[in-house]
């Protein structure tokens, strides 16, 4: 649920595909542009290591990040 902000996100931060997967590397995540552009299109899943990252990376809460799950299935 989170690729839709993952790329809007990376976007609104003016980094490519390249540069996320290079922050990613160096909090030690094993991950590439072309891993990244497979997360955007929803092709593959997010670890939880992961989305502490992206978060971190992209300067949003996990709960902003997961906002579509959060509208989805409210309380």
């Amino acid at each position: 649920m989170v690729y839709k902000n993952i790329r809007r996100l990376r976007k609104k931060k003016r980094l490519s595909q390249t540069d996320l997967a290079a922050k990613m590397q160096v909090m030690n995540v094993n991950i590439d542009q072309q891993m990244i552009s497979k997360i955007e299109r929803n092709r593959r899943f997010v670890t939880d290591f992961e989305l502490a990252c992206f978060c971190r990376i992209l300067g949003v809460t996990p709960e902003e990040m997961l906002s579509d799950f959060y509208e989805k299935y409210p309380e």
